[in-house]
């Protein structure tokens, strides 16, 4: 099961997108707002606070 590429979390079996870039790297997202996030906006999951990569993930979901 990939891991989404920006926010961390698995993702389930027939779900999600890939997408492939001109480097052939490849990155997995759980859905259209990780994409969003980070293709058109050029967002870090580190400072997006609910992201999973975010330092402070669990006091901030709390």
């Amino acid at each position: 099961m990939p891991k989404c590429t920006f926010c961390g979390i698995v993702i389930p079996r027939g779900t999600g997108k890939m997408f492939v870039q001109k480097d052939v790297k490849i990155l997995y997202f759980c859905s259209s707002k990780c994409d969003k996030n980070m293709l058109k906006l050029k967002r870090k999951a580190i400072t997006t606070r609910w992201s999973k990569r975010h330092p402070r993930y669990e006091k901030t979901k709390k």
